[in-house]
C-alpha cells in the first residue's frame, strides 16, 4: 500500500514536470500533491494496462517500482486527457454563462395613423 502511494506520487510529480502547459500548474500545496498522487496512481494503472496487458512487456505487478516508466507514460496520458476534458468543460461553462437567460425585450408596436 505504501509502495503504491509512493509510486503514484513519484510518477505524478515526474509527469507533471514533463508535461508542458499542465492544466493543474497553478495549484500549490496539498491540492497539488493530491493531484499528483491521484494522477500518478491512475497513470500507473493505465500504464499497466497498456504495456503489460496490452503489449505483454513490463512488470507483472501493477504498483511496482519496476513499472515506473510505464507509470510515468500512463500518467502523461492521464494528464493530457484530464487537461483536455477540463479545458473543454471550462469553455462550455463560460459560454453558458455569457448567453442571456431571458429573451431581449420586445420593441413597442409602431404607432398607427
Amino acid at each position: 500500500m505504501v509502495g503504491a502511494i509512493l509510486l503514484g506520487f513519484v510518477a505524478g510529480v515526474i509527469a507533471r514536470v514533463l508535461m508542458p502547459c499542465d492544466f493543474f500548474r497553478h495549484m500549490s500545496g496539498p491540492a497539488s500533491w493530491a493531484v499528483s498522487l491521484g494522477a500518478g496512481l491512475l497513470g500507473a494503472l493505465v500504464g499497466y494496462v497498456i504495456f503489460t496487458l496490452g503489449l505483454g512487456i513490463g512488470d507483472t505487478d501493477i504498483f511496482d517500482w519496476g513499472g515506473l516508466l510505464s507509470a510515468v507514460i500512463g500518467t502523461l496520458i492521464v494528464l493530457a486527457i484530464l487537461g483536455w476534458f477540463l479545458r473543454r468543460r471550462a469553455t462550455s461553462q463560460t459560454v453558458e454563462e455569457s448567453t442571456p437567460t431571458q429573451p431581449p425585450p420586445a420593441s413597442p408596436p409602431p404607432a398607427g395613423p
